[in-house]
């Protein structure tokens, strides 16, 4: 049974409908109503407990959570100096602590059980800082060390614990009215240049991401962890 944050859109949905697919059962979450899984938590995780009360929904239903996958955040267009103390905490709550709380609501069962996969939606920006994206990029930097942490502490109780560092993703965060690419000019010039600065030339495609995050969560990636799988189009390259 698998619980996906920030699945009501976007790559998360895309996430919860895979999985559904492979035969998982599904809890998705978000702000919205209604979702795509067999058990739909909406809330707002940047509300402390409301992580928590996803986990126990979900724990309640099915009696167990064997993958969770951290996919909730957002960001927006703001230079450095334009941020104040208030939204660097708004960002703090929703694109690292929320998979914090998370995470730290459904080990006690993984523990108890000696397995469990969990999966956190980084970005390309926390392995190298965007100056469009500054608070962002500094959580999702904090995501990837979180997500080590976590493997490295609890992989003597067979938990895994993987991130995914998508790049610019075809969402409605970046092609939607007052998205990320109309914040910055002309939205197809923008997303012009935005695929012109990819290796592979474009963006990706929610389902490419996806698949990654379904991997890792599958007993096919039974030997990994503590990784920071990129899969951003070659936009980070490795560092040998």
């Amino acid at each position: 049974m698998c619980v996906v944050t920030g699945s009501t859109g976007g790559i998360g949905r895309v996430v919860a409908t895979d999985l559904r697919a492979e035969g998982a059962l599904v809890v998705s979450s978000g702000r919205s109503a209604d979702g795509p899984g067999d058990l739909h938590v909406a809330g707002d995780l940047t509300e402390r407990g409301a992580p928590e009360r996803l986990i126990a929904a979900a724990e309640d239903q099915f009696g167990r959570v064997d993958c969770l996958v951290n996919n909730v955040g957002a960001t927006s267009i703001r230079s450095l100096d334009e941020l104040t103390d208030d939204d660097w905490q708004a960002s703090f709550e929703l694109n690292l602590m929320s998979a914090v709380r998370a995470t730290r609501a459904v080990l006690p069962g993984m523990r108890l059980r000696g397995a469990g996969s969990i999966v956190n939606v980084s970005s390309t920006s926390g392995k190298r800082p965007s100056a469009v994206f500054p608070d962002y990029s500094v959580m999702k930097a904090g995501m990837l060390s979180f997500s080590r942490l976590v493997a490295d502490v609890y992989a003597k109780d067979g938990i895994r614990c993987n991130a995914v560092t998508p790049g610019p993703t075809a969402t409605t965060a970046w092609l939607g009215p007052g998205g990320l690419a109309e914040q910055q000019g002309d939205r197809d010039e923008v997303l012009a240049k935005v695929g012109a600065g990819r290796p592979l030339g474009r963006l990706a495609e929610p389902a490419e991401i996806a698949a990654v995050v379904v991997f890792l969560l599958s007993a096919r990636a039974s030997y990994v962890t503590g990784a920071a799988w990129s899969a951003d189009g070659g936009t980070v390259p490795i560092i040998l």
